[in-house]
């Protein structure tokens, strides 16, 4: 399905895309290794926390580092829930595990906690964006 798309500048536009990298993590097919899903699952925290940034009129910094993003957050005075610090492990899907390598293989286990974290940082950014 094929949204309208927003200004850059406008937050339901990067919640927009955290929900459509979320969608995409849930592509679980045979073809796909629970790496990938677990990238797309920290694009969409990422994303969903670019929102917050927006919605506040702070500058995000580029990065793909989910601890660093938050540490901004609340540098700015911006309360972050206490079950969110636990998706700064999404942060090695954004490089470590997405290029072929000697790391072992992500589970399904592992595969399903990313998914849980991710579906957490938006469900907290959606509040803030109404």
């Amino acid at each position: 399905m094929k949204k309208r798309k927003r200004s850059p500048d406008d937050p339901q536009e990067w919640l927009n895309r955290a929900k459509s990298s979320l969608a995409l993590a849930r592509t679980i097919t045979p073809d796909i290794y629970f790496e990938d899903l677990c990238f797309q699952a920290q694009q969409a925290a990422e994303k969903a926390l670019k929102a917050v940034f927006i919605i506040n009129g702070i500058s995000y910094p580029y990065t793909h580092d989910i601890n660093a993003l938050l540490s901004v957050l609340e540098d700015h005075r911006i309360s972050i829930p206490e079950q969110l610090w636990t998706s700064v492990t999404l942060t090695s899907y954004a490089a470590d595990t997405r290029y072929p390598g000697f790391d072992p293989p992500v589970t399904k286990d592992e595969y399903l906690e990313a998914l849980a974290l991710a579906e957490e940082v938006i469900r907290w950014v959606a509040e803030l964006v109404g």
